[in-house]
């Protein structure tokens, strides 16, 4: 049956769960500005929106992970119980994510009642009644498991549904599903959702988290959208056709100025060539960057894009293809092999992999090319200056001077340090991860017109981004999704193109 044809609930009940005017702030940075969510209970409730739009922090809400800034939420027209009383969250609400919660080499049974193992005499475990009671809880909710199976054993649908079941058995009947599919075949993505449709018409109801719109018009009854930390529409999925639901996601009206085509230069050679590159997060990429010309990598946060791109920076082995890099074979799982054959990356957590906080703007900026400024393992102090003030003035990057510690930069600033040091070996390919995320707009405009001059220098740049700003200065943009590349879109595509392709929906 349908989501269409399912009976929606009844309107005039009390909402099992209620969000209302939800904000949640980290720094300078808005995560969640007005978040809302009434959910009927019962029903299959779709939550949508692009990479960055507020979802994962409205699902940490929800949960009982993290306290909102402003807003309230309530279960059955109640409050929500204190952070601290876990007990009491587990009765109202869990969340089945994509990696799994459950430990792998317990057994069915084990992970059910973890922590709470029925006793016997002495308060020794009772196996015999943990394997009673968790036959009966898999009967109850009619997942077909044998309790004393190993967890790691299951397949990805079937461990799915044993938290699920552990979820129920706490009292919850809310439960947040966050990309349940982005493992699962076909076949198996058809029986997780008789599943739910099954465990709807006993009472459960899903909040549906997916990059598969196609999906939420198979199994959910309402949808709500959120765009830019903030709530745009709620409405029966029946009500919303597919382009008006991408219109909302993506802000923009089909009838809106697509981008500026680019285009290369013609007969500039290929300088990155990979055929049939595998790996556990993608599948058999064949991918070509010609001298000058800028590709991007777009999709969702599990499509496998920023797996593919790290690879090239030699932070990856893949288990199978191969690259090569201007006639030469790149080396994979080496970063220092990577960038001695002329590979230079911006990754994508500027903190943890970028900079060296305790070091000074000046060594972060130059620290990819020591050697060129030294001998036999002694640096110029007065050329290690030289070069890092040339680079903080030709990325304009706002500093009292090489010697100043970057941990005392904003975030923009900080963020052309990183770029500086990339830009400063001459790279053949520059790998870009998210190269504005987290930067305010004259910093990302910045970092985008440094990108320009790169590709204006001949040098070949692959940008992965969840950034449509940052995408419109490509050539062209290749789509992954679920570790495969199912598009690409030259330069002059409208938003709601481009999304409808990273979202799973084919345009005719």
């Amino acid at each position: 049956m349908s989501s269409q044809q399912r009976e929606t609930p009844d309107t005039s009940l009390v909402p099992l769960v209620e969000a209302h005017g939800i904000a949640k702030r980290y720094g300078p940075t808005t995560a969640l500005q007005d978040g809302r969510l009434t959910v009927l209970a019962g029903e299959s409730h779709a939550l949508v929106g692009r990479n960055g739009a507020g979802k994962s922090t409205l699902v940490s809400i929800l949960t009982g992970l993290q306290a909102p800034d402003e807003g309230t939420v309530r279960f059955d027209g109640q409050p929500a119980p204190p952070l601290t009383d876990r007990d009491a969250w587990r009765t109202k609400v869990a969340c089945v994510y994509q990696k799994p919660t459950v430990v792998p080499e317990l057994t069915v049974a084990e992970n059910l009642f973890i922590n709470r193992q029925p006793a016997g005499r002495g308060g020794v475990i009772s196996w015999r009644r943990l394997r009673t009671e968790a036959a009966e809880l898999l009967d109850t909710w009619d997942v077909h498991v044998d309790p004393e199976a190993r967890t790691a054993d299951l397949k990805v649908e079937d461990r799915q549904m044993v938290e699920i079941a552990r979820a129920l058995s706490f009292g919850a009947r809310f439960i947040v599903l966050d990309e349940p599919t982005a493992q699962l075949d076909s076949r198996e993505i058809e029986r997780l959702f008789t599943r739910m449709r099954a465990l709807q018409d006993s009472g459960v109801t899903f909040l549906f988290i997916s990059h598969h719109l196609q999906e939420v018009y198979e199994v959910c009854q309402k949808v709500t959208v959120l765009r830019d930390a903030r709530w745009i529409t709620t409405a029966p999925v029946a009500d919303l056709p597919r382009q008006a639901l991408i219109e909302a996601m993506a802000g923009e009206s089909v009838a809106e100025q697509a981008v500026t085509p680019r285009g290369v230069e013609p007969g500039q050679p290929v300088l990155l060539a990979a055929e049939g590159l595998t790996s556990a997060a993608y599948e058999n990429i064949d991918l070509t960057v010609r001298r000058g010309e800028v590709v991007g990598l777009a999709g969702s946060s599990g499509s496998g894009k920023i797996e593919l791109a790290e690879s090239f920076a030699g932070l990856h082995t893949p288990t199978g293809g191969s690259a090569q890099l201007d006639g030469g074979r790149l080396p994979f799982g080496d970063v220092q092999a990577a960038l001695t054959a002329g590979v230079a990356c911006v990754p994508r957590d500027r903190h943890e992999q970028g900079l060296v906080s305790g070091m000074t703007i000046g060594d972060n900026a130059t620290m990819s090319v020591l050697r060129r400024l030294g001998r036999y393992g002694f640096v110029s102090g007065d050329r290690k200056r030289g070069f890092a003030t040339e680079l903080i003035e030709r990325l304009d990057i706002h500093a009292e001077g090489p010697e100043q510690p970057v941990s005392d930069l904003s975030g923009g600033n900080a963020q052309k340090v990183v770029m500086a040091r990339a830009l400063a070996s001459d790279p053949k390919l520059l790998v870009l991860i998210n190269p504005t995320a987290g930067v305010d707009v004259k910093s990302k405009e910045s970092l985008l017109a440094r990108m320009d001059s790169a590709r204006e220098d001949g040098t070949a740049v692959l940008v992965v981004s969840d950034e449509l700003d940052d995408l419109r200065r490509c050539d062209r943009v290749l789509v992954l999704f679920h570790g495969r590349v199912v598009a690409e879109h030259p330069a002059g595509w409208h938003d709601h193109e481009l999304i409808a392709s990273i979202e799973g929906v084919e345009h005719g």
